[in-house]
């Protein structure tokens, strides 16, 4: 539900498939992406549902620091410069469910 991503924070879900992603609210809009950084292919949080900077601005790693933009999950700093988070696909419903979209 979206009242449970409150602006500004991010929460961890599992997949169907066994993975985890991360869903984040910047603006009242909704961003999906695997739990995944694409520098050493771990998780980015070190501790439950951490996935931001100190100051909520970009999405961080916990194990290189690396800085991802919330909007498009590109890295703007850190070894992983010019990669990107992978997406996420959800559809966000007037009843305030967010769903995974096929």
């Amino acid at each position: 539900m979206t009242e449970d991503i409150p602006e500004r924070e991010a929460r961890a879900f599992d997949h169907v498939h066994g993975e985890t992603f991360f869903i984040t609210q910047r603006d009242g809009m909704f961003y999906a992406y695997q739990n995944v950084c694409p520098h050493l292919h771990v998780e980015l949080e070190f501790l439950e549902n951490q996935f931001l900077d100190q100051d909520q601005e970009f999405i961080q790693c916990s194990t290189h620091g690396a800085l991802f933009d919330v909007e498009t999950g590109q890295c703007i700093s850190g070894p992983c410069l010019g990669e990107a988070l992978t997406k996420v696909n959800i559809k966000v419903h007037s009843d305030g469910g967010i769903y995974l979209a096929e």
